[in-house]
C-alpha cells in the first residue's frame, strides 16, 4: 500500500508521539507499505516553524530531511497537475494543504494517514 503521511502524522512519527494511533503506527512500519511525505507538508512545517507555532530541535529543512530519511519516507513533489486537481474537489475542507494532500492521494493512488476525519468526505482512502 502507498501511504501519504499527513503533516501531523509525520511529526508524530518523528517524535515517537503517543498521538499516533496504533493502527497508523503498524501501517507505517509495515515493510510492505511505501511512505511518502508531500512537499506541501514540508512547506506547512516551514511556515509553522517560522510563525513560532511549531518548535523543532533543528531548523525545518534539516529536521524534515533527516527525519524523513531515518524513517525511510520518500519525498513527494507537488506539481501542476496536483495543484489543478483542486478545482474538481468539492469544498468539504478549507485547508489548502489538506486539499492538496487529497488531490495527491487521488491522483497517485495513495492512502492518506491522518486523524482528520473531515478528509473522509473525499474519494481518497484514509487510514487512522
Amino acid at each position: 500500500m502507498k501511504l501519504l503521511l499527513d503533516t501531523c502524522t509525520f511529526l508524530w512519527m518523528a517524535a515517537d508521539s503517543p498521538a499516533l494511533s496504533a493502527r497508523a503506527r503498524r501501517a507505517c512500519i509495515d515493510p510492505g507499505h511505501t511512505l511518502d511525505l508531500s512537499a506541501l507538508s514540508a512547506w506547512e512545517i516551514a511556515i509553522k516553524a517560522r510563525l513560532g507555532r511549531l518548535h523543532l530541535p533543528l531548523e525545518p529543512g534539516a529536521y524534515v530531511r533527516t527525519r524523513r530519511r531515518m524513517m525511510g519516507i520518500e519525498p513527494l513533489p507537488f506539481d501542476e497537475t496536483d495543484a489543478l486537481h483542486d478545482a474538481v474537489l468539492p469544498p468539504h475542507h478549507r485547508d489548502p494543504f489538506d486539499r492538496g494532500l487529497v488531490s495527491q492521494a487521488i491522483l497517485h493512488g495513495m492512502t492518506i494517514v491522518t486523524p482528520d476525519r473531515a478528509l473522509s468526505a473525499y474519494p481518497a482512502p484514509i487510514l487512522w
